[in-house]
């Protein structure tokens, strides 16, 4: 019990650093210490393939790609008057979004899942028993997040192809 609250206290050290720290860079790190720890997590709770799945995937893959936008946009600290409004209605929202998500959690309260089921679920992290809870229980939320992940890289496609007209537009303007 001990081993999973010191865990815990680094997992949510590592989250405030996350959205905390004012470097993207910084921040990028502390995800990869934030998705490290939870991997740890998984081993201890003999979840080994979805450890695996953790380092390679999110720790690995998606942390090489966010590092790659970050320096590929070079995303200065700096404040415009124009989004100063951004930062209240972002507290705003957050605000609004937790209370929303503890209002339904207090009304919706999860059924507790017997041993059967946890078993299944964390059958030593097998492939089978994540295809089975993932494309059966979950499936909509499955299609949902794979929406959601087209959206971002069509938003990213066309932040970088807007910055590279824009640059393109400047240069032909300078060269006459």
């Amino acid at each position: 019990m001990l081993s999973f609250a010191i865990l815990a206290i680094l997992l949510i050290a590592g989250s405030v650093g996350v959205i905390s720290l004012r470097q993207p860079v910084h921040a990028a790190l502390s995800l990869v210490a934030t998705l490290m720890t939870l991997a740890v997590v998984y081993i201890s709770l003999e979840a080994h393939f979805l450890a695996a799945i953790q380092v390679i995937v999110y720790a690995g893959a998606i942390m090489v790609l966010f590092l790659f936008v970050i320096m590929l946009l070079n995303v200065a600290d700096r404040e415009d008057a124009k989004f100063a409004w951004m930062k209240p209605a972002a507290y705003i929202v957050g605000t609004l979004t937790a209370i929303g998500l503890v209002a339904n959690i207090l009304q919706n309260p999860m059924p507790a899942l017997n041993s059967e089921s946890i078993n299944n679920i964390l059958n030593g992290g097998s492939a089978e028993a994540v295809a089975d809870v993932l494309f059966n229980q979950f499936v909509l939320a499955f299609q949902l997040v794979g929406v959601l992940l087209l959206t971002g890289i069509v938003g990213a496609t066309s932040l970088v192809q807007h910055k590279a007209l824009a640059v393109k537009h400047e240069e032909e303007l300078a060269n006459g």
